[in-house]
């Protein structure tokens, strides 16, 4: 998991590098030379989309540094951390499985949550079995932990009855 974040984090740098070395100057020449910048809103839109690329950039590069940083050894394997899938089950029986990530690697559609929302703080450091707590809006949510894969590839299971 960790070589496919950052392959997607460097592919994401790479976009966006382009973006803001070739595209955007050849924008904000085009703009430029329409005349009169004070009314020119191609050349304000430019510049904002510099401003944020730039910005973005600058996220994405640390982030970069942070999973660089991470060292599997470090991780512990008996807990929900980032890079985690996790089964749960929820107050009305329901279940699901989640993987703990980034904010930038929100997938909704690869049941993906981000280590920062509201469920995901909650299930750091959660252990198979380990009921979670957290206040949603709609009124507090319990969430019981039945299953861990961690970064490791380890597979940890609530036993029934344990």
């Amino acid at each position: 998991m960790l070589e496919e974040l950052r392959s997607r984090l460097q592919s994401q740098i790479e976009e966006f590098d382009r973006e803001l070395r070739v595209e955007l100057p050849k924008r904000i020449a085009t703009a430029v030379a329409m005349g009169d910048l004070r009314e020119n809103a191609e050349y304000t839109s430019a510049l904002e989309r510099q401003e944020f690329v730039r910005a973005r950039l600058s996220q994405l590069t640390r982030r970069q540094s942070e999973l660089s940083g991470i060292n599997l050894r470090d991780v512990p394997r008996d807990v929900v951390g980032f890079g985690s899938r996790v089964a749960l089950a929820d107050d009305d029986g329901g279940k699901m499985t989640l993987r703990i990530v980034f904010p930038e690697f929100v997938e909704l559609d690869d049941e993906m949550i981000s280590i920062a929302s509201p469920l995901g703080r909650a299930l750091l450091g959660a252990r198979p079995g380990q009921k979670v707590n957290l206040q949603a809006p709609g009124g507090e949510r319990s969430y019981m932990v039945l299953e861990i894969v961690t970064l490791h590839g380890e597979t940890l299971t609530h036993e029934k009855g344990s």
